[in-house]
């Protein structure tokens, strides 16, 4: 298979991965947004996160969701942990899930980044929730 060909099956299948975790209506907005600058990000992270990384079926996306928020957050990435959280419905990460990847962020990367990640993570939950409290 060509390297060309071998892209494109890439693509395909991060695409279809990146709709199922994050929802149609966020990727369609990103492609919809996707200019000539920044095509060359967006077909990055659609092979390799998404059709590389997300796709392997090693793990399930539960726990790869768990895995994200806990780098998001020990990270500091907060505006991609907002994302990440909206997409805990479609991975099948519960609450209790989320709390645990915060307990070990606030061990290992520090309480200050685990208590700011928790507060975003209960204002998209909330929001998630129809505006009601976490």
């Amino acid at each position: 298979m060509s390297e060309k060909a071998s892209e494109s099956e890439r693509h395909r299948q991060g695409m279809a991965t990146r709709r199922k975790v994050l929802g149609a209506a966020h990727v369609d907005r990103a492609e919809a947004n996707k200019t000539g600058f920044d095509e060359p990000f967006q077909t990055l992270i659609t092979e390799v996160a998404w059709g590389h990384v997300w796709s392997r079926d090693t793990i399930t996306h539960r726990e790869r969701s768990m895995m994200t928020l806990a780098l998001l957050a020990g990270l500091g990435n907060f505006e991609e942990l907002a994302l990440h959280t909206r997409a805990t419905a479609n991975t099948g990460a519960s609450r209790d899930d989320i709390m645990e990847a915060m307990l070990h962020v606030a061990v290992y990367a520090g309480v200050p980044r685990a208590n700011h990640a928790i507060k975003i993570i209960k204002q998209v939950l909330a929001e998630m929730d129809g505006g009601k409290g976490a």
